[in-house]
């Protein structure tokens, strides 16, 4: 047992000035807290035993096998929870309420608590104190009066009713709430990834950082760029490579020296004590990059291959100044958007909280719960269920491939066109209730990390889009019925797939003769409605987002007006939740270190179109592609940072650029793949900073290692793809490729460029499609009763909608269909909505945990089926490999057959009056 000397020493390492606002009284020394734990009857001397009973309730931490030493995390509450006066509680709940009002990440049971505590403020506190005791008299004994230096509380007091919404003792609940929210986060997924104290003194930018991490970037650069452009795809996941990220810190512990050396003014440590968790976090940041690739290896790919435009003055010269360019700029514009898209509370950026889940899980020492039964450690259920996945993925993916694509209404009748159209897998639109038992499918949409109502409306936006589709097809509409219902590839007027090559010249620019021999290219039904609506997205966004968010973002766009002005404020200015006051411990990256980067890739980009004329791109496309992205990164950047919900600029700079540069399909690419990489590696940057933000990484450490990361990862995926494109796989991006390398990715940017940059969009506009100029103005006007609804309409029901998610729905087509997102809405509802709000305790301690670990174990499964069985085939012939793929569904035919159906034997327009 500690001594009261103990005990006090041991609570002053939790550091208290007063003032939730000060960034002292968030943080502890965490080694000494650790050194010398408490048990539940140390702590909190003025709370009663069913006060402390309630808070860890209300923590989850009441299912702790042991209340002798308690973890870190309650060890902190506790004491802030008696130091926080009732009065700054107040405060901070009259703060949190309006400010959340309107948010769909928060649970209305938490809201209408804050409410009811507030409203309960003048009532009488000693009878609501005794209603504590009343409300745990009916539980068993050992549930409330159990021993709080016994090992063994009772597996009864995490099974018992619950619920901390009912106000039993005002003065408690009202200072509880208020520390959660202003010293952890009124979010419980944040809650469950992020620690509501800080040790500053903890290494994070250490030498074993860097050499791990130069490792893995390198390795998982040559595996995701080699398997980039396979179909399916195969990568490395974050989720699998944080498993060998941790074994490899540890590895470097053991057998560095202990040495330690100045550069400079600088001292390094070789190996300055156990790895930590700051240390895998940064590592993990690090490696990110290579994770992601580049979005320009498609540039290089239909440049250089002869079977697309085969430049072969695309030298090495020309690849280097393309990727470093487009690679660099993002993280330009990356310093402005911190004010709108890292330090907002609101910005919870759903997507990276598996990855602090697991890491977390890794590193982080925990306490033995009992949550439901459930007594398994984080670390121990993480490597099941990465074992599990990794085993049965085999089954999906080789032994019994028509579980993945589980069209079975197909197989009843397999010559029926309209079923195969409405139901198949394969080329239809999947309208199936049970499409799949592949776990890659299922989680493909991230179902257990974005919110619930979030992926609600993604698919209330398919099933809307669902039924537009149907009626193009079956009403012909534009002759889309003479070609597949859901396909992304073009067709000529007689339903042939379509060949770029026929109408273009020796220099891959439009050649008018040929073209008006050939004819112009068409879309299918599916194709058609997604672009539709990815015009029609882009106003109603930016108006949407205005309309709704127009105080959040004038707010900080006075601020970024203000830190241009003066450079030298800092930019947490205005930002008082718990984390960003964390932060304010670390110097931040100042602006001009961000418009260096800028410039400096400007200046690549310059020299990339300048010493390489043949590009026949004008530079000032550059500064149209930045300007572009400058207006729509804020709000593309903060729906994505609440929702998880993305999408970049290509389709509109490829609109713009085919406008103003007509038959030019590399100066198209290039004008593309930099406006689109502008916010892509932005939002890449954004979301890693506020990866950092939850786990107290020093901002310039983050700056350093990514810029480290991007530099040395773009020559090796450079390095890698030339050695696919000069013959390291035979047939690379033909159809018949026989290891699956077809190129869906490319073959896709290939064609855009044809379709908007050789024939150009006005063809498209004017004479072939002219709804889809309409659509533009469509998604202005949707936007004010959009904006009125959200604005007057009954709260809890629009705060569970986003139109421009729904929006987003109608895109989700070709060659994708509903089969793919229909099982992700049953984990979804599952995991993300019953799952969290009946069992919050586990849903907090494992779910990210069973993401994570699915998908770290068909990363791995995927990459040795494919070595061991496919890269040598050795594929198994049999029904259950085949069934899928037997029928119309597997042969994706058209309603109509333009030979025999059409006038003169094709569609369109008549020969001799092409557009």
């Amino acid at each position: 047992m500690s001594s009261d000397k103990d005990l006090t020493a041991n609570l002053s390492n939790i550091r208290s000035v007063g003032s939730h606002l000060a960034v002292q009284d968030h943080e502890v020394d965490l080694d000494a807290v650790l050194s010398n734990q408490l048990s539940l009857g140390q702590v909190a001397s003025t709370l009663t035993d069913k006060q402390k009973y309630f808070v860890l309730k209300r923590l989850h931490f009441d299912a702790l096998t042991s209340l002798e030493n308690l973890p870190p995390t309650v060890l902190f509450i506790f004491e802030k929870i008696e130091q926080f006066p009732i009065e700054e509680a107040v405060n901070v709940l009259e703060e949190a309420i309006p400010e959340h009002k309107d948010d769909p990440n928060i649970q209305d049971k938490d809201l209408e608590l804050w409410k009811q505590l507030l409203n309960y403020q003048g009532g009488k506190v000693e009878s609501v104190k005794d209603k504590l005791t009343d409300n745990f008299a009916n539980e068993k004994e050992a549930s409330i009066d159990y021993d709080i230096h016994s090992d063994d509380a009772s597996e009864s007091t995490s099974n018992s009713h619950f619920d901390y919404t009912e106000i039993v003792d005002w003065n408690l609940q009202i200072r509880l709430e208020g520390v959660l929210v202003a010293y952890w986060s009124p979010y419980p997924e944040v809650r469950s990834v992020t620690y509501p104290y800080d040790d500053p003194t903890k290494p994070v930018e250490t030498l074993r950082v860097y050499i791990v991490g130069t490792i893995w970037v390198g390795l998982s650069s040559v595996i995701n760029t080699f398997f980039a452009d396979r179909q399916p795809s195969i990568y490395l996941a974050m989720s699998a490579a944080q498993v060998f990220l941790y074994p490899s810190g540890k590895l470097l512990e053991w057998i560095l020296p202990n040495w330690s050396f100045k550069i400079w003014k600088y001292k390094i440590d070789l190996n300055p004590g156990p790895y930590t968790y700051k240390e895998q976090m940064l590592v993990t940041i690090l490696l990110g990059v290579s994770i992601g690739g580049s979005y320009v290896t498609s540039n290089i790919t239909i440049q250089k291959l002869p079977n697309f435009y085969n430049n072969d003055w695309a030298d090495w010269g020309y690849q280097v100044l393309l990727i470093l360019s487009t690679n660099f700029l993002g993280i330009g514009l990356a310093g402005i958007m911190r004010k709108f898209a890292v330090y907002p509370i609101k910005s919870i950026w759903p997507t990276i909280l598996p990855t602090l889940a697991l890491n977390r899980a890794l590193l982080a020492p925990e306490k033995k719960e009992n949550i439901n039964g459930w007594t398994i450690s984080r670390y121990y259920f993480f490597f099941i269920v990465f074992f599990a996945s990794f085993l049965y993925y085999w089954i999906p993916d080789y032994l019994f491939q028509a579980l993945s694509t589980f069209n079975w209404m197909t197989w009843i009748k397999p010559d029926n066109l309209n079923l195969a159209t409405i139901t198949g897998m394969a080329t239809g639109l999947g309208l199936n209730p049970i499409s799949t038992f592949d776990f890659n499918v299922i989680l493909m949409n991230s179902p257990l990390e974005t919110p619930f109502f979030n992926y609600a409306n993604l698919m209330v936006g398919m099933f809307i889009s669902f039924f537009a589709i149907v009626g193009v097809w079956y009403n012909n509409y534009k002759w889309a019925g003479y070609v597949p219902i859901n396909s992304n590839s073009l067709f000529t007027n007689t339903g042939d797939y379509y060949s770029v090559r026929a109408i273009v010249n020796e220099n891959s620019s439009f050649d008018n003769e040929k073209y008006q021999e050939y004819g112009p290219p068409f879309y299918s039904a599916s194709n058609l409605v997604s672009y539709g609506a990815f015009f029609a997205l882009y106003p109603f966004h930016f108006v949407y987002e205005i309309g709704i968010h127009y105080k959040q973002l004038w707010d900080a766009c006075k601020s970024f007006i203000k830190v241009a002005k003066d450079w030298r404020t800092s930019t947490y200015e205005g930002y008082n939740d718990p984390h960003s006051i964390m932060m304010r411990a670390y110097p931040e990256v100042p602006e001009w270190a961000f418009l260096i980067v800028l410039i400096i890739s400007l200046v690549f980009a310059i020299l990339c179109v300048e010493l390489y004329p043949k590009t026949e791109t004008p530079v000032w496309a550059i500064f149209f592609a930045l300007g572009i992205n400058f207006v729509f990164l804020i709000p593309l950047t903060t729906i994505q940072s609440r929702t998880g919900f993305g999408f970049g600029l290509n389709v509109l700079v490829e609109l713009i650029i085919g406008y103003a540069l007509p038959g030019k399909g590399i100066a198209l690419s290039i004008i593309k793949a930099i406006g689109y990489n502008i916010d892509g590696q932005a939002q890449n940057y954004i979301s890693d900073q506020k990866m950092a933000h939850y786990s107290k990484i020093p901002p310039r450490a983050i700056f350093r290692a990514q810029l480290y990361s991007i530099f040395i990862a773009s020559f090796i995926q450079l390095g890698i793809l030339n050695w696919m494109l000069d013959g390291g796989i035979k047939d690379y991006c033909m159809p018949h490729n026989s290891q699956k390398f077809t190129c869906p990715g490319s073959t896709t940017f290939y064609t855009a460029s044809v379709i908007w940059g050789v024939i150009g969009p006005k063809k498209v506009f004017n004479n072939l499609y002219p709804i889809l100029r309409w659509c533009f103005l469509i998604g202005f006007l949707l936007a004010f009763p959009a904006i009125a609804f959200k604005k007057y309409g009954p709260r809890r029901i629009v705060k569970c909608i986003e139109p421009s998610i729904i929006i987003a729905g109608f895109i989700q087509w070709a060659p994708y269909n509903l089969s793919y997102y229909i099982p992700g809405l049953y984990a979804s509802f599952a995991f993300m909505f019953y799952i969290r709000r009946k069992y919050e305790a586990w849903w907090q301690k494992y779910n990210y945990l069973v993401s994570t670990g699915v998908n770290g174990g068909i990363a791995f499964s995927s990459i040795i089926i494919f070595f061991a069985v496919m890269y040598h085939d050795k594929s198994i012939d049999w029904w259950g490999n085949s069934v899928p793929y037997v029928g119309l569904d597997g042969a994706g035919i058209s309603r109509l057959n333009a030979t025999l159906q059409a006038p003169d034997g094709y569609f369109g327009p008549r020969e001799g009056h092409y557009p």
